[in-house]
C-alpha cells in the first residue's frame, strides 16, 4: 500500500510540479536508522497572498554593519542541526545545516505535515523543535511568482516560466503585473529523498542579523525527510546567501561522534569576515574549488591521492576524483549532509586491500554483515576501558592522509577513520571504518567528503577566492573559545 502512495505523490508531482534535482548523497545505512514518525493526518495550509514586488529579479547583497555570525551547531545521530528562528511571534526550528544542497526548508503545519516512510526517532525531543506552524506567525506569506527565488526553486531559466504556470495572462506577464503566489514545489535528494511545499517568506533572525522576507520552503509532504533542512550550497536560496555572506564564506568545526546529544556543548559555525581573518587562514591548507558544470552550487575538491601510514601512498587515484569528464561528471564533493566519506571503484577496494595488509587484529566480519561496513576489527581493550585505548599509541590503525590539489594535505584525526561500533565487553572492542563504496560513481560526484572525516577539523569555505581550508583542530576547545561549552 506505501508503494502505491508512494507512486501516486510521485505521479502527481511531476504533473503539477518540476522536479529539482538537488544532488546530495544522504548516509546509505541511514534508512536503517530510527527516525521520528511525523505520519500524521493531512490537512490545508493557507498563507497570505504575496506582497513582493512583482518585478523583483536581481538578488541584492544583505546590507549591514555586522559581518559576522556565529551560530552553534547541535551534533545528532546523523548530522549538525542549526536552529532557525522564523516568524512573529519567533518559531525555533532546527534543522540540518547541509552544504550539498541550496534550499532551506521546514516542516509545516503541525497535524498538516506528512512524512512517509519515515522512522521512529528513539530520541523524541526533535519533534516539537523541528515544525513550524505558518499561522501563527503574522509574518508569513506566500513567495510570488515574480520573485527571483520561486525561479530558483523551480530551477527556470525563463523569467515568466512560474507566473505562466501559475495561471497568468501574457498581458500580465509581459506588464509585471501578476502577483499570484508561487506555484508548489518539489525537491529531491541523491539517495532518494523528495519533499514537496510551498515556497514561504518570513522574518529569520541570526544573532547578530535580520533578514526580513526569508524564502524557504514550506514543507507539508517528505518522503525519507523527517526534518527540515539549511542549504549552505553557493546557489540564491541558500542561508548564507540570503544572509548576504556568500561573498565571502564560513567555517565549521564539527564535533567529535561521542558528543551526539550533549545539551552542554556545540559546534561553532562562524559566517563572514571573521571566518576569513588572517589570522586565522595562515595555518589553513587550501585547496581550490573546482567548477562544476552540472552542479555549479556545490562545493568540489580535487582529491590526488591518499597516504596510508607514513610511506605507503595509493598512487591510482582515478582522475574523476580530481576533474569533471565530458558530462560534467566527477570531482569530490565536500557534504555535511553525508555522514560517511564515500570513494569510487575499484580505487576503495585497493584502499581495503592496503590497509588489510597492515592490520593484524582479527577480523569482525559478523559485524561487518549487520552494519554494512566493509573492514572491521577485533581490538583489544583491557579493563574495558575505550579512553585507555584510544590513547594507547601501540593498539593504534594506520593513519589515513588526503592530498589534495595544490599540495594540501589532512591527516584524517584517528576517531575519523575507524571508530568503535559499541561499547567494549571481555576486554575487547570492535572497531569499523566508516569509509564506504560509492555507488553510482558514473553519475555526479565521484566521491564524496563527509562528515563524520571532517570532525575535529576546521574546514573554511573562502567564498571570496574559491578555495576550501583544512586544519586538524581538537573542536572542544574551539567550541570553549566561543562560550558554547557550558561543561567548561
Amino acid at each position: 500500500m506505501e508503494t502505491k502512495i508512494l507512486f501516486l505523490l510521485i505521479t502527481v508531482l511531476l504533473n503539477t510540479t518540476k522536479i529539482i534535482q538537488a544532488r546530495q548523497h544522504k548516509n546509505p545505512s541511514s534508512s536503517s536508522s530510527s527516525f521520528l514518525v511525523l505520519a500524521l493526518t493531512k490537512s490545508s495550509v493557507s498563507l497570505p497572498t504575496p506582497i513582493s514586488q512583482p518585478q523583483e529579479r536581481i538578488k541584492k547583497p544583505l546590507e549591514s554593519s555586522l559581518d559576522v555570525v556565529m551560530e552553534p551547531l547541535r551534533e545528532v545521530r546523523d548530522g549538525y542541526l542549526i536552529t532557525l528562528n522564523i516568524g512573529t511571534p519567533t518559531q525555533a526550528v532546527q534543522v540540518y545545516m547541509d552544504t550539498g544542497s541550496d534550499l532551506t526548508w521546514v516542516p509545516c503545519g503541525n497535524l498538516s505535515f506528512d512524512c512517509i516512510d519515515c522512522y521512529n526517532l528513539k530520541n523524541n525531543n526533535l519533534k516539537s523543535s523541528s515544525i513550524f506552524s505558518p499561522l501563527h506567525s503574522s509574518s508569513s506569506f506566500r513567495a510570488s511568482c515574480a520573485s527571483s527565488y520561486c525561479a530558483e526553486v523551480h530551477s527556470s531559466d525563463n523569467p515568466f516560466d512560474t507566473c505562466a504556470i501559475a495561471g497568468c495572462s501574457v498581458s500580465m506577464l509581459l506588464k509585471s503585473t501578476c502577483l499570484r503566489p508561487c506555484p508548489s514545489f518539489a525537491y529531491t535528494y541523491g539517495e532518494g529523498g523528495l519533499v514537496s511545499g510551498i515556497l514561504t517568506r518570513d522574518i529569520l533572525k541570526a544573532r547578530t542579523k535580520e533578514v526580513p522576507r526569508f524564502s524557504f520552503g514550506c514543507v507539508l509532504s517528505t518522503y525519507h525527510e523527517p526534518i527540515g533542512i539549511a542549504g549552505f550550497g553557493k546557489g540564491l536560496l541558500s542561508l548564507p546567501s540570503q544572509l548576504g555572506f556568500l561573498e565571502k564564506g564560513f567555517s565549521h568545526c564539527f564535533l567529535p561522534f561521542k558528543f551526539v546529544n550533549n545539551p552542554n556543548i556545540s559546534s561553532p559555525l562562524v559566517l563572514g569576515a571573521s571566518a576569513l581573518s588572517v589570522n586565522l587562514t595562515d595555518s589553513l591548507q587550501f585547496t581550490p574549488m573546482l567548477n562544476a558544470p552540472v552542479y555549479p552550487n556545490s562545493y568540489y575538491i580535487g582529491l590526488e591521492s591518499v597516504t596510508i601510514g607514513t610511506d605507503m601512498t595509493l598512487t591510482q587515484v582515478p582522475l574523476t576524483l580530481r576533474q569533471f569528464d565530458s558530462r560534467g561528471n566527477g570531482g569530490m564533493l565536500i557534504d555535511s549532509g553525508t555522514t560517511y566519506t564515500h570513494l569510487p571503484d575499484p580505487f576503495y577496494s585497493q584502499l581495503l586491500t592496503t590497509l588489510q595488509s597492515t592490520i593484524t587484529y582479527p577480523r569482525a566480519t559478523e559485524t561487518e554483515s549487520r552494519t554494512g561496513f566493509d573492514l572491521c576489527y577485533k581490538v583489544p581493550c583491557p579493563n574495558n576501558n575505550l579512553t585507555s585505548l584510544e590513547n594507547d599509541v601501540s593498539m593504534v590503525f594506520p593513519s589515513i592522509t588526503f592530498n589534495f590539489l595544490n599540495n594540501a594535505t589532512l591527516l584524517l584525526p584517528q576517531g575519523n577513520t575507524f571508530y568503535a561500533m559499541s561499547a567494549p565487553s571481555d576486554n575487547s572492542v570492535v572497531k569499523c571504518l566508516l569509509f564506504q563504496n560509492m555507488e553510482d560513481g558514473d553519475y555526479g560526484p565521484a566521491g564524496v567528503f563527509g562528515s563524520f572525516q571532517q570532525q575535529n577539523v576546521k574546514v573554511v569555505y573562502d567564498l571570496e577566492k574559491e578555495r576550501i581550508g583544512f586544519q586538524v583542530m581538537d573542536c572542544v576547545l574551539e567550541a570553549t573559545s566561543h562560550g558554547l561549552n557550558q561543561g567548561s
